[in-house]
């Protein structure tokens, strides 16, 4: 089985990497690049991949909501995302958006092109380090004593509930009818109360507690 492959990423170099190592697997087949979210959703409606290799940070628009426009209008295509964000709260609202998998960019070439394969099959494929982070923290692990949702007041509750859906600061802000700078003050408060390190501890936190 041929499987057509868009690379969208806004480092030309990286793309041009991939581009060289791909092309020499002859199931892989590389139909287009991207530089930005919005090229990747051109692209995808265009020449239909089967896979869309997403780097996270991008120009324009980012993978994240990138996945999401594209998932909402070809909810077949699937989307691996390629990125070196392991744990600044991207994992949790990629997953959202439809990501069916999520490795960094320091990966095995390898075990790039398994993960290529085993989404393009239906699997789900993520990080063996982002893996390891989340089971560590929904484990309990990674904290000698978890600190109860009781810390937080109703407001950070609801801040809570809005990350573990993986909006940004700015859609909370709009779904809570409030800045966005309080926004950020509220998560802040958060992370510290809750002796977390970032947005995906949190999300996790959230999802682990039920909001």
């Amino acid at each position: 089985m041929t499987i057509k492959i868009v690379i969208a990423d806004d480092h030309h170099v990286v793309r041009k990497g991939l581009v060289f190592f791909l092309k020499t697997q002859e199931d892989l087949v590389i139909v287009g690049e991207a530089q930005n979210g919005l090229e990747a959703i051109k692209l995808a409606d265009e020449l239909l991949p089967d896979i869309i290799l997403m780097d996270v940070m991008m120009p324009e628009m980012d993978g994240i909501e990138a996945t999401k426009r594209i998932k909402e209008t070809h909810p077949e295509m699937k989307i691996l995302i390629l990125t070196s964000m392991s744990d600044q709260g991207y994992v949790i609202p990629a997953i959202r958006a439809g990501a069916n998998g999520y490795q960094l960019k320091d990966v095995e070439p390898d075990e790039l092109v398994r993960s290529i394969r085993g989404v393009a099959n239906g699997e789900s494929q993520l990080s063996a380090k982002v893996t390891s982070q989340m089971m560590t923290f929904i484990s309990g692990e990674s904290k000698g004593t978890e600190k109860p949702l009781s810390h937080l007041t109703k407001r950070e509750k609801d801040v809570l509930a809005e990350i573990a859906k993986g909006k940004s600061n700015k859609e909370i802000a709009v779904s809570l009818f409030i800045t966005e700078k309080t926004v950020k003050t509220h998560v802040s408060n958060i992370l510290a109360k809750l002796e977390l390190h970032d947005r995906t501890q949190a999300a996790l936190y959230a999802v682990k507690h039920g909001l």
